[in-house]
């Protein structure tokens, strides 16, 4: 029945691949979003919540009820920006910079078993098309 739409079998692509990552993200206690956009933090901090967003294709209120978790947790800190007086700089704590190796071999397991399951070349092009039609839409 849908088997030409797009919407529904992004969405059932989403889900699955959602369960993907919480598995392997449930370890440390943070949700597939939460992991994420830690590891932006960790790999390109200082950041600006809006560069953030930017970064991850989401809204910035969405990057606020995110932060505020990983805040939470202790994972970042809001320092004041000297660039922008509006926005904070987000910086990852000394626990976040320690879980960072152990992040990134988690996701990249799912990443490794996913391009197993579906080859390599495959895997690399559906992500490529997959940014090319997202990038069309914006």
């Amino acid at each position: 029945m849908f088997e030409q739409c797009l919407y529904f079998n992004t969405t059932s692509l989403a889900r699955q691949l959602e369960r993907e990552w919480t598995i392997a993200f449930k370890p440390f206690g943070l949700t597939p979003s939460q992991a994420f956009m830690l590891r932006v933090v960790l790999d390109k901090a200082p950041l600006l919540q809006s560069e953030l967003a930017k970064e991850m294709s989401i809204s910035r209120p969405t990057a606020t009820r995110t932060l505020d978790g990983l805040e939470r947790l202790d994972l970042i800190k809001r320092i004041a920006s000297e660039r922008d007086g509006r926005e904070q700089e987000i910086h990852p704590s000394k626990t976040a910079l320690e879980l960072k190796d152990a992040l990134n071999a988690a996701s990249g397991a799912v990443t490794k078993r996913l391009k197993k399951i579906l080859g390599g070349n495959h895997f690399e092009t559906v992500v490529e098309q997959l940014r090319g039609i997202s990038s069309a839409l914006k």
